[in-house]
Parts: C-alpha cells; sequence; structure tokens
C-alpha cells in the first residue's frame, strides 16, 4: 500500500446516519471501503462498495467477509455501527424481545469480530472499532435494555483489546453522545406494553425525539473513528461529540449521588 492508500476497511449498518458518514469519512481519509446493509443497495456509493450483511446470520457474515477478501485481499479496520435502538420501561419488553435486541447490538459485534480477527491475525495488523454510546457508561432511564447492550460492548471491547494486542490488533471504543439520525429508522418499541407507562413512556420519547434535534451530527462521530483508525497509537476510548466528554468526565470523576440528582434532572424525572 502506498502512503495515500491506508488499506481496506469494513463498515457495517453503512445504508445512512453513522454508519455512512463513517463510510464516506474513511473513503475520503485514504481507505478502500466496504459498506454493509441488511438489504441489497446500489453497487457503490460515492466509492464505496456496498455489500449484504445481516450480522444475527453467522453465514451471512462469513459471506461478506469472504466477498471483501475475494475483492482486495485483505481488511484493516473493521467498525462494527450496525445497531437497533428500544425505548421504553425495561419489564415491557419479552425476554425474546431483549434477546433480539442483544442479537444485533452485541452478538453481532462477536459474529463480525470473530470473522475478522484470523483475518487480521494472518497479517499482524488490524484494527477494531466498536461504536458503543454515552449510555454504555451511564444509567438510561427507559432505555434499560439498549443500554445494557452498549454497557455489555464496553467490557467486551476493553477485554479483548489486552487479548489481541499482542498479534498486532487493537480494539477501540467510540462513544457517540445523541446523534442526528433518523429516530423512527432506528428505534423499537416495547413488545408488550404496560398502561401503567403510557404516560412517561410518550414523554421519553417527545424527550428523545427533541434531544435528537438539537444532537450532534453523524459526522462528529465519524470524525472520531477516522481519528481513532489512524492514531498511531491509539486510546482505548473516544467521545465523539461536547457532551458525550461531559458526560464521561462526570462519570468518572464526580460523586454518584451528584450523578444520580443530574441524570434525574436531565431526564425530567423528579428528584
Amino acid at each position: 500500500m502506498s502512503k495515500t492508500e491506508r488499506g481496506v476497511a469494513l463498515v457495517t449498518g453503512a445504508s445512512s446516519g453513522i454508519g455512512l458518514a463513517t463510510a464516506r469519512a474513511l473513503r475520503r481519509n485514504g481507505y478502500r471501503v466496504f459498506g454493509t446493509s441488511r438489504k441489497a443497495m446500489a453497487e457503490t456509493s460515492d466509492g464505496i462498495d456496498m455489500l449484504v450483511c445481516d450480522v444475527t446470520d453467522e453465514a451471512s457474515v462469513q459471506r461478506a467477509v469472504d466477498e471483501v477478501l475475494g475483492r482486495a485481499g485483505r481488511i484493516d479496520l473493521l467498525v462494527n455501527n450496525a445497531g437497533i435502538g428500544l425505548l421504553g420501561g425495561a419489564e415491557e419488553s419479552s425476554e425474546a424481545q431483549a434477546k433480539a435486541l442483544f442479537d444485533v447490538n452485541v452478538f453481532g459485534v462477536l459474529r463480525m469480530t470473530n470473522a475478522i480477527l484470523p483475518v487480521m491475525r494472518g497479517q499482524r495488523k488490524g484494527r477494531i472499532i466498536n461504536l458503543s454510546s454515552i449510555l454504555g457508561l451511564i444509567p438510561a432511564p427507559y432505555n434499560a435494555l439498549y443500554a445494557s447492550t452498549k454497557h455489555a460492548i464496553e467490557g467486551y471491547s476493553e477485554s479483548l483489546d489486552h487479548e489481541v494486542r499482542t498479534q498486532g490488533i487493537r480494539v477501540i471504543l467510540v462513544e457517540p453522545g445523541v446523534t442526528r439520525t433518523a429516530f423512527e429508522e432506528n428505534i423499537t418499541r416495547p413488545d408488550h406494553p404496560l398502561p401503567l407507562y403510557d404516560t412517561v413512556r410518550a414523554d421519553a420519547e417527545k424527550f428523545m425525539r427533541e434531544i435528537v434535534e438539537k444532537g450532534d451530527a453523524p459526522e462528529v462521530v465519524a470524525d472520531a473513528v477516522v481519528r481513532a483508525a489512524k492514531a498511531v497509537v491509539p486510546r482505548r476510548r473516544y467521545t465523539a461529540g461536547k457532551a458525550a466528554g461531559q458526560v464521561r468526565f462526570m462519570r468518572r470523576f464526580l460523586p454518584e449521588s451528584f450523578v444520580d440528582k443530574s441524570l434525574r434532572k436531565f431526564n425530567r424525572l423528579p428528584a
């Protein structure tokens, strides 16, 4: 590879939002980029080769990886971005719905990573960037199950990084704050709604819409991914956006009681 060709990147969930912005940003920074989506899209978009990949299907994951290897011969960067949301009281979701959420947000990352690690190990070089969230650091009322998936990704990524670092591979977390993406397309409602939560759930959804409208552009997250990808000695975590940095600081350094009160106030919950 020449100095202007940084390598081959594979970005999951690249059809829109953060994934698409990330794929475009990596392309601008010299990567050959393959993106994935659950449904077939145009073969190329902005110089991005789009592949069909369902991260909940191990065979689909392996086909996508094999397709990239067949076309490009290597994979230097994996960005695990594909994910879904779930808004509602924790007890309003069935076990099946919770498992489906984890199947995408957690086990989807595991499937992609397990398929890529042998490739990177053979190259003695590679970088995996997992999209977490500030909700992987803090409590998230009416987002308990979604936040649980991000907490899981935090622990998995940090632990895996220690395991594979001597193999020439690094695993890095990017933690966005609230990002302006298509709310309706990315959120799931509880499959067993309870009347007890009707009012607070509606309020939570309204509040979510308000903060999403004021959130960071997807390009803010994409820029953090590029920084993590290009760093000679990468940090373990990269926050994306001012609010994400503030939340991380608050969680790490301020008293738990202060954090608790601040979160309830932010979420418009009674003290």
